[in-house]
């Protein structure tokens, strides 16, 4: 399994992947519009954003997830980690293909002397709750977010 840097020819996998949750979809049947191919070149020419896929070797995109690096006042001026859309192709999950993609990417924000890695997940995702609590996170917060549109 190989963790890389999403490429734009990974879009269409990615989309699938963020947009069809619970089945397998064919990238081949998704369409990039213009929205989302400029959301994706704004994100890649960010430093301070990664977006990650785990890559079965082939260049099949089993997993996915993006990684904000925010600087802040907080907890001595470090970094902290916001990770993302965290996603496993619904036909490979249960084999450590999500644990493997988040070591990796919790592995890179050490690295990189992040001081701490957060991560919101929807209420209703109760497997992922029990998976990233599983990791060592901590339900330390309540979120709130206002939908703008």
């Amino acid at each position: 399994m190989i963790l890389r840097t999403a490429t734009r020819r990974d879009l269409p996998a990615v989309i699938a992947l963020l947009t069809d949750e619970e089945g397998v979809a064919d990238p081949a049947s998704v369409e990039v519009g213009e929205a989302y191919a400029r959301a994706f070149a704004d994100i890649d020419a960010d430093p301070r954003n990664e977006m990650l896929v785990l890559d079965e070797g082939d260049g099949t995109v089993l997993g996915y997830l993006q990684v904000t690096y925010i600087p802040g006042l907080g907890r001595g001026g470090s970094e902290r980690a916001l990770i993302e859309g965290v996603r496993v192709r619904a036909d490979r999950r249960g084999a450590g293909l999500g644990r493997e993609l988040m070591v990796r990417a919790i592995e890179r924000a050490r690295e990189r002397g992040c001081a701490l890695v957060q991560l919101t997940s929807n209420k209703r995702r109760t497997g992922a709750h029990r998976f990233y609590d599983s990791l060592g996170f901590d339900r330390s917060h309540d979120g709130f977010k206002l939908t703008l549109r």
